[in-house]
């Protein structure tokens, strides 16, 4: 074989992985730089893991919303998509408003996966964990024990990026 016939192929290997990479990286910062910034009311839950290092676990109110919540209950299954509505409250903060299997037209959302159906739905949005070097984690815990705010910046898809939990 040929120097040329295995150099071109294995570099354009390397380029595809590479690129790759870079779509991912920019699929998750998408959200930092393109979107809205809300903030909402949150509680963290457990500031230490010991593969992912030292992160304030967070909760949100519209994490756990009641089944009647939406209108087509009996589709919910675990991993569907759904969009939760958020309105400006009288505090400033952004509140649950409404949710829906299908993508609102406008407004503030946020598009999640259904973790457990029940009495309570429970959905992830990818903006439930805080990581921050030890010292700042273990004081965000005391900080937060009794809530604080998380700053998201949330896209016009619904992808949503935690920017800053402050007490």
């Amino acid at each position: 074989m040929t120097r040329t016939r295995i150099t071109l192929p294995l570099c354009v290997a390397i380029a595809f992985q590479v690129l790759v990479l870079v779509g991912m990286v920019a699929k998750a910062a998408l959200p930092l730089w393109t979107g809205t910034e809300i903030r909402v009311a949150t509680v963290p839950v457990d500031p230490r893991s010991m593969f992912r290092g030292n992160y304030a676990r967070l909760d949100y109110d519209f994490g756990r919303l009641p089944a009647d919540a939406f209108i087509d209950v009996q589709r919910l299954r675990a991993g569907e998509v759904v969009y939760v509505s958020l309105a400006r409250g009288e505090t400033g903060e952004y509140e649950f408003a409404a949710a829906s299997l299908e993508k609102p037209a406008e407004g503030i959302f946020l598009r999640g996966r259904v973790t457990n159906v029940g009495d309570l739905i429970r959905i992830r949005y990818g903006i439930e964990a805080f990581f921050a070097p030890k010292e700042l984690a273990l004081k965000l815990e005391g900080d937060l024990r009794d809530g604080g705010t998380a700053v998201l910046m949330v896209s016009s898809n619904g992808r949503a990026a935690l920017k800053d939990v402050l007490p």
